[in-house]
């Protein structure tokens, strides 16, 4: 039977194909199921678990937190790399009705101390690789080293204190706790590599509307077998990867980061259904190819593509030479997804239809609803939306009910395919003229020879801001600015064609694969200096 959420104002009710459930329910469904069937499989330690094993893990760790005192409303940071550890102990938490605070470790490392002060978890868990003394540095709270899990441990070796001590925690009887929809799930942050992270708060619902999005977008089933390489500290793999994988009992595959020599090997061997993309991946698929037969992935249906926008001509260039269906999806670390191209509706070129939980508007500056072909800003609300964000002090600010203003501007065809035009800071104004720096990005990287591009504004005398451009050519490949000025003009006016192209080794991005474009403004100041 469907269950329905949200408001009483015309499209913020929600119908759930899957009906909120709680961790608890899922897992005994999972066991009951198949016990036998295995639930994750970290690609880089080689080691995988059951679901009949994760069932009796995360309730021996949720009664080790629940012996503690720890439970519903209190928060348990966990400092780890993707590993197979750090997903047991997510499973546990929530069985235990706790929220998880996954600090992703590749950031600046000295943002994570202030962070977990902010958040002030009661339970804060380091892996052994991590620099756990200066990570937790003035944290208070308990602080706890793990290792490695290994199946039927009765012991623990010196450099593991949590699932050595777990070893003599049983698993029955069971905590009898459940999750509720508007318990708080998770505090997750943003990037935070160059600039201070941003942290945000997500209750249960608000991840399982995420997951159903998702599940939406690929017609996933608990059949599926698919692949993670992203950090789960970010709401983007919680939320393609970890709850449809929750939602539908399939088999979730996942390693640290992306490997080009062993991504097609994964997928073989693993008999992968559906893979985690980015353009960036995809890119460099592209520009150094595989060799692999297509019968050999046949397996793999969908991969996606999201954190950054995707060529067309790109994106028709991997289906061709791969053999694999791209779907392009646009999402925020506040809403989760916002749209996605689905299994039986896409369209090249756009980021898809809005979400099918998400809450979606673009207005014009007064705030109204632009129609049809007219440009405005994105907005975002309903439960699927984060409920507050933090500062890294701890300082919370309430967002529930709140439309959430994106700054990304974007337009709506005949047929409700949205296509992201750039962003509101990101407008080049020349002279009174407002020029989308992505509509010159995609003409640049129509150019056979161009691998990335970026425009950007610079200060100019007369017009206020002027039109440039950053590009990175293809390995072994002549390109001079004059071929790229022409390349311009064949499809854009004069006005907004770059009056100074620069060649770079690289764009500056962030570590979701944004291209920086204030760092491509100060490189230019720094060379008018010079």
């Amino acid at each position: 039977m469907k269950q329905r959420v949200g408001g009483t104002e015309p499209g913020t009710e929600h119908d759930l194909a899957i009906p909120f459930t709680s961790v608890r329910a899922l897992l005994d469904s999972y066991k009951a199921r198949d016990a036998d069937r295995v639930a994750l499989v970290d690609l880089d330690q080689e080691s995988s678990i059951t679901w009949g094993e994760l069932h009796t893990e995360a309730n021996r760790i949720a009664n080790f937190l629940g012996d503690r005192g720890i439970g519903r409303g209190d928060y348990v940071a966990v400092l780890s790399e993707e590993r197979l550890e750090k997903l047991i102990l997510w499973m546990g938490i929530w069985r235990a009705g706790a929220a998880i605070c996954p600090i992703n470790v590749e950031m600046n490392v000295g943002y994570i101390a202030p962070i977990l002060r902010g958040i002030a978890p009661k339970l804060t868990l380091w892996h052994e690789t991590m620099d756990g003394a200066r990570m937790t540095e003035g944290v208070d709270g308990e602080i706890v080293r793990f290792g490695r899990w290994e199946k039927g441990r009765k012991g623990g070796s010196e450099s593991d204190e949590f699932f050595a001590r777990l070893a003599s925690v049983p698993a029955e009887p069971e905590l009898d706790i459940d999750n509720a929809a508007d318990d708080i799930g998770s505090i997750y942050c943003t990037s935070g590599t160059t600039d201070t992270p941003k942290l945000f708060v997500c209750d249960m619902l608000g991840h399982w509307l995420f997951g159903l999005s998702t599940i939406d977008f690929l017609g996933l089933t608990g059949d599926d077998r698919t692949l993670e390489y992203r950090s789960f500290g970010w709401n983007s793999a919680q939320g393609a990867s970890l709850l449809p994988w929750m939602q539908t009992g399939c088999t979730l595959h996942f390693a640290r980061r992306f490997s080009h020599s062993r991504f097609f090997d994964w997928v073989r061997d693993n008999r992968i259904t559906f893979s985690i993309g980015i353009p960036t991946v995809i890119n460099m698929l592209l520009d150094d190819p595989v060799e692999i037969d297509r019968e050999e992935i046949a397996s793999l249906r969908f991969m996606s593509s999201s954190t950054a926008p995707l060529a067309p001509e790109r994106w028709q260039q991997f289906e061709d030479r791969y053999g694999i269906k791209l779907l392009q999806f646009y999402g925020c670390s506040e809403g989760g997804w916002v749209c996605g191209n689905r299994h039986y509706y896409n369209r090249k070129g756009t980021v898809g239809p809005p979400a099918k939980h998400q809450e979606f508007l673009i207005v014009d500056e007064d705030g109204n609803r632009c129609p049809p072909g007219v440009e405005g800003e994105v907005t975002l609300g309903g439960p699927q939306c984060v409920v507050a964000s933090m500062s890294v002090d701890g300082e919370r600010e309430e967002l529930k009910g709140q439309r959430i203003h994106l700054g990304d501007l974007a337009v709506m065809d005949e047929d409700g395919f949205i296509t992201v035009t750039g962003r509101l800071k990101d407008l080049i104004i020349r002279g009174g003229v407002n020029i989308s720096p992505a509509e010159i990005d995609n003409v640049l990287l129509r150019h056979p020879k161009v691998h990335e591009a970026a425009a950007v504004g610079v200060p100019h005398p007369i017009y206020g801001e002027e039109v440039v451009c950053y590009v990175v050519g293809r390995t072994g490949a002549s390109l001079t600015a004059g071929e790229v000025a022409e390349h311009c003009r064949a499809d854009l006016p004069e006005y907004r064609v770059p009056k100074e192209i620069h060649f770079v080794d690289a764009l500056p991005k962030n570590d979701r694969g944004k291209v920086r474009r204030p760092d491509l403004r100060a490189m230019w100041e720094e060379a008018q200096v010079g």
